[in-house]
């Protein structure tokens, strides 16, 4: 690396350490806009401050009275010469460092000047770029806060095995709050259109003729509208997948409150849980789906409950041309045939098959199992999911941006 150029930047941690010193601020920043901010980033690396400061802005900052905040902690985290506390706490005098966050140059200024990354003392992905901060500030206060920022981070790349109860509680509801968005399709039903590239509507331009009692001389044009594809999601929750199982759920309920998605699970049966997920109390709603599966933490029939979701679900519309989701270790005790066999049943249904195996996250692991085998021909995506991190990527690819590395590695 040349001298005096930027630290490498690594976009997911940078974004999640300063998405959590803007909250702990009192700036409301959403999970969904973490993701943004760290695809941004990943994106368009920046190379020094100001890049960093207008990307971040475009992409955190929605309202005017937000921007002074922001203007603040960017300052306290990036160029190490404010404390936000200060400013939040209403003090008179302006506090050192804030005009600097006010002079800031305009985007088009190209004076480069190196970025200072959080300081951080459990993960290393966020590196200080040496910095020690102004004369007289206590270094005490900043260690604090980029000390939070690092738990935080250190949750997000931490498998769900891992976790003490207490932290389980707080990734939970950091995944219940995760979207999980899929792509649009063309509905049957149309909307007007004031544009003559669309179809011409001869209904409707019959119609307003007839209104009219003479020939008209207007076409009438429309469009097919766009919605979303349905979400099903399938979550093993037998005895081998307990410890992943618990946070799963978590999504399940998420993703049923807020995209109206399909939820299953499946240990030795297949038991439907759409409607008790779908409580807006996540206590009330995890507590009414363990009591409805009575086979939880059980043995594993994945065949046998795929072949019941297909005859009783998928072939009346529920899989149709949608993304099915499967949480699953893949450690069945069926013949792998039968899993084969339901799986290419599954996939002429579905528009999308993703399997989620949170064992994929071991090192040197490799899909021998014989359940794992014969379902991942049939799998459009194949995702670990076993951290908060890896369900961003799981996130990603049930939107389908781009095309990951499994299947580029199966079409090549």
């Amino acid at each position: 690396m040349a001298e005096g150029a930027a630290p490498p930047v690594v976009a997911a941690a940078l974004s999640a350490a300063f998405i959590t010193a803007l909250r702990r601020a009192g700036l409301s920043c959403s999970p969904d806009r973490a993701v943004r901010l760290a695809e941004a980033l990943h994106l368009v690396p920046p190379s020094d401050v100001e890049p960093l400061y207008w990307t971040s802005r475009v992409v955190l900052v929605s309202t005017r009275e937000q921007l002074p905040v922001f203007d603040a902690v960017f300052s306290a985290v990036f160029r190490g010469g404010f404390d936000p506390a200060a400013q939040l706490l209403g003090a008179g005098a302006p506090a050192a460092g804030l005009e600097e966050a006010h002079t800031r140059p305009s985007p088009g200024d190209n004076r480069a000047t190196p970025i200072e990354q959080p300081r951080q003392r459990s993960h290393p992905a966020v590196a200080s770029a040496g910095a020690e901060g102004p004369p007289g500030r206590d270094p005490s206060e900043r260690e604090a806060m980029l000390a939070a920022a690092s738990t935080d981070e250190h949750l997000h790349e931490m498998s769900f095995a891992a976790l003490s109860s207490e932290e389980v509680r707080d990734i939970r509801s950091l995944v219940a709050r995760l979207l999980l968005a899929t792509p649009a399709r063309l509905s049957r039903r149309t909307r007007k259109s004031a544009h003559s590239s669309a179809r011409l509507d001869i209904r409707a331009t019959v119609r307003a003729a007839r209104r009219s009692g003479s020939d008209t001389t207007r076409l009438l044009y429309a469009r097919r509208r766009e919605q979303r594809r349905k979400l099903v999601l399938l979550c093993d929750v037998s005895g081998s997948m307990e410890p992943y199982a618990r946070v799963f759920v978590s999504l399940l309920q998420g993703s049923v409150a807020s995209a109206g998605a399909e939820a299953f699970v499946f240990s030795t049966r297949l038991t439907r849980l759409t409607r008790q997920l779908s409580l807006r109390d996540p206590d009330e709603a995890l507590a009414r789906a363990a009591a409805t599966a009575p086979d939880w933490a059980g043995g594993t029939r994945i065949a046998d409950s795929l072949r019941r979701f297909v005859d009783e679900h998928g072939r009346r519309g529920l899989a149709r041309g949608a993304v099915v989701v499967i949480f699953s270790d893949g450690w069945a005790q069926e013949d792998p045939e039968q899993v084969g066999a339901q799986m290419a049943r599954l996939r002429r249904l579905a528009y999308r098959v993703i399997w989620v195996n949170p064992r994929k996250a071991a090192p040197g692991y490799q899909p021998l199992v014989g359940g794992m085998a014969a379902a991942l021909p049939y799998c459009d995506a194949f995702v670990s999911g076993h951290s908060y991190t890896a369900l961003v990527e799981l996130a990603a690819a049930i939107r389908g941006d781009g095309q990951s590395s499994f299947e580029r590695q199966r079409t090549s």
